[in-house]
This record gives C-alpha cells, structure tokens and sequence, in this order.
C-alpha cells in the first residue's frame, strides 16, 4: 500500500534519548522488513525528538522493546482520530513516550540526603537504602 508522504498512523516521543536508543529505532524498522512501517516525519522538541511512524501495532511493540533494553518510562495514549467510513470503526492516533531515565538497575543515587540503591525500575522504582536496609518505592520523576 502506498501511502501520502505525511501519513502517519502514531507518534514515538523520545525523551532523554541518546544515539544508541535511535539507532536502535532505526535497526527494528530495518528489521521488521515491512513495507508499511516507516518513519514518515522527524521532529526535533525541546529535550527529545518525535518520530511519526505508519504503523501503530508496529509503534506498540517497538516501545515495549525499547523499555525491556535500556530500561526507561513508558507511555501509551490514544485519541480518537477519525471514524472509518466504510466499516464504522473508530481510527486511533497511538502516541508512545519513552524517556529514558540517568540511572539503572543496581546504582547507588541520592534520594532526599540518603543513599538508595536501585533494585528495579517499573511503572515505580524499587529501592533499598544502604545505610538501614529499608525497601521504598519511589515514582521515576522523584529520582530525575
């Protein structure tokens, strides 16, 4: 199928990125070998880029590829971008958020005057203090 030169189906916002996390993007498009997925527009924003990619399933899987490999936040929205004529379905725009985060897994970072070691990052981040052995949970924007 060949679409419009502006056509895109999602937005992948990088945040925090560095050239490894784009090169990566661009390596599993390439991989993929599919015609319908490619980056159809690069913006440059304020702390990041925006890729607008053709392929939302595609834009779905390449976000959670990206948060197992360099472990960061991810971000998933939808809108309701149109309704499909023929069939009546609803057209969502996806727009994919991955910021990746300065610390990971196993770092020693200072929280609030005390030392905390990373034990996991999620949706929260698990840590442990050094000094007293007590586990917390921490939301990422606390630590960045």
């Amino acid at each position: 199928m060949i679409y419009p030169q502006n056509y895109f189906q999602g937005i992948l916002q990088l945040r925090n990125h560095n050239k490894e996390v784009l090169e990566f993007v661009k390596n599993q498009i390439k991989k993929a070998k599919r015609e319908d997925v490619y980056i159809s527009k690069t913006v440059k924003v304020p702390g990041g880029i925006d890729l607008y990619l053709t392929s939302n399933k595609f834009l779905r899987s390449l976000g959670k590829k990206l948060k197992i490999v360099f472990n960061g936040e991810l971000k998933e929205s939808e809108k309701l971008f149109s309704r499909d004529r023929q069939t009546t379905k609803n057209i969502y725009r996806l727009n994919v958020l991955f910021r990746l985060t300065k610390f990971k897994k196993g770092d020693v970072v200072e929280f609030r005057g005390r030392k905390v070691k990373i034990m996991s990052i999620g949706s929260r981040v698990q840590a442990k203090e050094v000094e007293t052995g007590k586990r917390i949970m921490l939301k990422l924007n606390e630590l960045n």
